[in-house]
């Protein structure tokens, strides 16, 4: 091939807010594939929340070395193999990087079904740091039930829309929080949640009151900070809240504001408990058919927003954390 790979790297970790100065997009020459790898064109890469705990240097999640690739998951097509049965042109997802193309062992890669479906279904219904992640929290983790009014934080971004959505099927009369109108529109009239609240114009904690006078049986939260303590005010006894995600809260992880109203837990009797979605590989099976089920049938959906050149990846991490995003944020890159 005569092509080159154009990359994102990391040069300086972030003090606050990941900014383009943090990284650098260059150009190299592609390296010969080495015996059980193959080369994959990228096509679409997903911009997730967790890609910013991973520039500390320290954390939870993978860490990034100065001078890495970015890291991000993302689907493409091979365009040179040597692996039987990985032939040229078959659809792959796997964490292929913040980059054009990528060379990898067969071992860190998954073949995909091809149908009429766009392979980016593959990062965001069906992806494991969506949909995936959606299902598992949900379904074996906050467990709401018919008739349970269950609060979703960051409800219009990809893993809230989905999680409301599932919680629906479960029975449960669902309030987004999310910000903006085009969000607040899209909530209701595009999935149909009960309620919606914009925390960028209202009281988050005054509309929970008036919303769930009796307070709220549930909560899915991707946010933290305040958002998490106005819902903690308004829990109903015997409530469950679920951490998935603060994303408040990452880009300042020395500094985490935690929830003030904790003690609200042991007043109505009520639970809090955090995963992640590999916490159970068990089923991550059965919500991928589920999923697939879904979506073929047409009674789940997820906004994609994309933005084009794998040299905006820096701007789409920013513009994911300005809150900009509706649905599953990609860069399209091939």
């Amino acid at each position: 091939m005569n092509k080159k790979n154009v990359k994102v790297i990391l040069t300086s970790r972030p003090d606050g807010e990941a900014t383009s100065e943090c990284f650098s997009i260059i150009e190299e020459d592609l390296v010969d594939l080495s015996s059980g790898e193959v080369r994959i064109a990228n096509e679409s890469l997903s911009v997730d929340a967790a890609i910013r705990t991973m520039l500390r240097g320290e954390g939870f999640h993978m860490q990034m070395g100065i001078g890495d690739t970015v890291f991000a998951g993302g689907v493409g097509r091979i365009v040179e193999s040597t692996v039987d049965g990985w032939d040229v042109g078959r659809a792959v997802r796997g964490p292929l990087g913040a980059q054009s193309f990528s060379k990898l062992s067969t071992e860190h890669l998954e073949l995909l079904e091809e149908s009429n479906l766009p392979l980016s279904v593959n990062l965001g219904i069906l992806g494991g740091s969506t949909g995936v992640t959606a299902w598992i929290g949900i379904k074996k983790v906050a467990r709401p039930k018919p008739g349970d009014l269950f609060v979703v934080s960051a409800a219009a971004g990809a893993v809230g829309s989905i999680a409301g959505q599932i919680a629906q099927k479960e029975g449960a009369r669902v309030i987004g929080i999310a910000g903006g109108a085009r969000k607040i529109n899209h909530l209701l009239n595009d999935l149909n949640f009960e309620s919606a609240i914009d925390y960028k114009s209202e009281d988050v904690r005054a509309r929970l009151a008036e919303l769930a006078p009796n307070g709220v049986n549930g909560f899915f939260d991707n946010v933290g900070g305040d958002i998490l303590d106005a819902v903690l005010e308004n829990l109903a006894l015997r409530s469950r809240v679920t951490i998935c995600g603060a994303v408040s809260q990452y880009n300042d992880m020395d500094n985490i504001h935690g929830p003030s109203s904790y003690l609200k837990l042991a007043e109505r009797q009520s639970a809090m408990e955090g995963f992640a979605y590999f916490h159970y590989p068990e089923f991550i099976g059965p919500a991928e058919e589920e999923l697939k089920q879904w979506l073929h049938e047409g009674s789940i959906q997820l906004a994609e927003e994309v933005i084009d050149g794998i040299e905006k990846f820096p701007q789409a991490l920013a513009f994911m954390f300005s809150g900009g995003n509706l649905g599953k944020l990609l860069v399209k890159v091939h």
